[in-house]
């Protein structure tokens, strides 16, 4: 088969492993079902932002033209660092759109992929943010009304987990010790100041999440389409946005957002 189009982040379905989707204009394509097989992705050098469509000589961002990266609302400084959130005050770049996105429940989280990390998301995106992720097990934290709120948590536990995910140990599926995410739940909200404890959650569901990975590799190189415009690979396995190709080799298909690509499998 074959498809031209924009690569945008793959859609998910929680089930076990946790199934991709990409979309050509009206054609998707379950990538689960193409794992052991023969893929290309070949960029045609064009890039259109994933926000206005325009044509942009360089990507920002995640697939944004220039100027929907300084302006846009979905670009936002608190999108990265949700503690400077002003939508609670109905403020921010578009303060109709922090309504509608940030001025709503979020979650405080810990997920685990090779070490337990500290985030925050929107009520609405769980488990999609876990699975863009790439994490193995996850467990909700605490509940807060707004954005800005749920990222003064995050601020205050960085001084105890990190916020990052290393990506490359979560692709080679790096074990990481045995933890019990609800133990570890109970310890860091005993970390809490009191202002924040009343935010803490009854959820204490462990969600396990597996992968469409045939084997992990023991070393990863990661590419561009910018550098290899055509990759022709076997395809080995799915972990959170990324592809991991026999070898070794992976690719973020979320960061080549916007890059219009004829795919062929």
């Amino acid at each position: 088969m074959r498809h031209l189009g924009i690569l945008h982040k793959m859609s998910t379905l929680y089930v076990n492993p946790v199934e991709y989707h990409l979309k050509f204009n009206n054609d998707e394509v379950i990538v689960n079902q193409l794992l052991g097989k023969e893929i290309q992705l070949r960029w045609t050098g064009n890039i259109y932002c994933t926000i206005c469509g325009r044509k942009t000589k360089k990507s920002f961002g995640e697939g944004l033209c220039y100027p929907c990266f300084a302006n846009a609302p979905e670009n936002a400084e608190c999108i990265l660092r949700p503690e400077l959130c002003k939508a609670h005050l109905h403020q921010g770049r578009d303060p109709e759109w922090e309504e509608r996105t940030h001025n709503q429940p979020h979650f405080v989280y810990l997920a685990l992929t090779n070490e337990v990390k500290v985030g925050v998301t929107r009520n609405t995106q769980i488990p999609t943010r876990w699975i863009d992720q790439g994490a193995a097990k996850a467990i909700i934290l605490a509940e807060t009304p707004y954005r800005q709120l749920a990222g003064a948590i995050e601020v205050f536990l960085k001084q105890y987990l990190s916020d990052k995910t290393h990506w490359s140990k979560m692709l080679m599926n790096t074990p990481a010790q045995e933890i019990d995410l609800l133990s570890k739940k109970n310890s860091v909200a005993a970390l809490l100041p009191d202002e924040y404890k009343q935010y803490i959650s009854t959820n204490n569901e462990v969600l396990e999440l597996a992968y469409p990975v045939l084997n992990y590799p023991t070393k990863v190189t990661s590419i561009g389409l910018e550098k290899h415009p055509n990759i022709q690979l076997p395809l080995n396995g799915i972990r959170g946005q990324y592809f991991l190709f026999e070898g070794g080799t992976v690719i973020n298909i979320r960061k080549h957002s916007g890059f219009e690509i004829e795919f062929i499998a």
